[in-house]
């Protein structure tokens, strides 16, 4: 059985994507699991960019597949931003989830409602050999001023999905598994894994 490792240090990441990859025959491993601490610069210009840099570097440090993604919120009323700087949004060091909410509300203050936005997702799988291949996804919704739920990571309480009326915070993971710009990318990724678990590489 192959292995692959999920290449994210991202505990909420990690459990989204052994959900949606749940049943694959593959073998799914993590940088935990393997004692590999590494930590890839997102110099990138874009998500797919930043993706291939995280997958082809836990690639060659690995010598296993690796499966990465970037992904970024994108708010109309900011034009686009936090976009690629989300994960880092909140200036001090150290800053946790919450922290980047409360600069993206702050941000957002003295801007009309409805504050339109989309989550965005590029994944990236590569070899040890080089191999490579991308898939994206999206999500619409918009921000609301008042977090809700208490399941997922990121901005998630804040980001309200347009037809559910839910944040994806409120959302099972389960559920969020089936609506999320994660979930949109992975599932394009699928028939890709299944021609690696079965033929040992793909068609780049």
């Amino acid at each position: 059985m192959i292995k692959l490792l999920l290449a994210t240090n991202n505990q909420g990441k990690l459990a989204e994507l052994r959900s949606l990859l749940n049943g694959l025959d593959l073998k799914l491993v993590t940088p935990a699991d393997l004692g590999l601490n590494l930590q890839i610069k997102e110099t990138g210009e874009s998500y797919q960019e930043n993706a291939i840099l995280k997958a082809a570097g836990f690639a060659k440090a690995a010598n296993l597949w690796s499966l990465a993604d970037d992904t970024g919120l994108e708010v109309e009323a900011l034009d686009g931003a936090p976009g690629l700087l989300s994960a880092r949004y909140a200036p001090q060091p150290g800053a946790t989830d919450k922290d980047r909410r409360l600069v993206l509300l702050q941000n957002l203050e003295d801007k009309p409602r409805p504050w339109k936005a989309v989550f965005r997702c590029v994944i990236a799988l590569c070899g040890p050999d080089g191999s490579l291949i991308t898939k994206d996804g999206t999500c619409p919704g918009e921000i609301i001023p008042d977090e809700r739920g208490e399941g997922g990571f990121g901005y998630d309480p804040v980001f309200l999905l347009e037809v559910y009326r839910h944040t994806m915070a409120e959302l099972s993971l389960v559920d969020k598994n089936n609506l999320s710009h994660r979930s949109r990318a992975v599932w394009k990724m699928v028939p890709v894994l299944q021609e690696l678990s079965s033929r040992g590489r793909i068609k780049g």
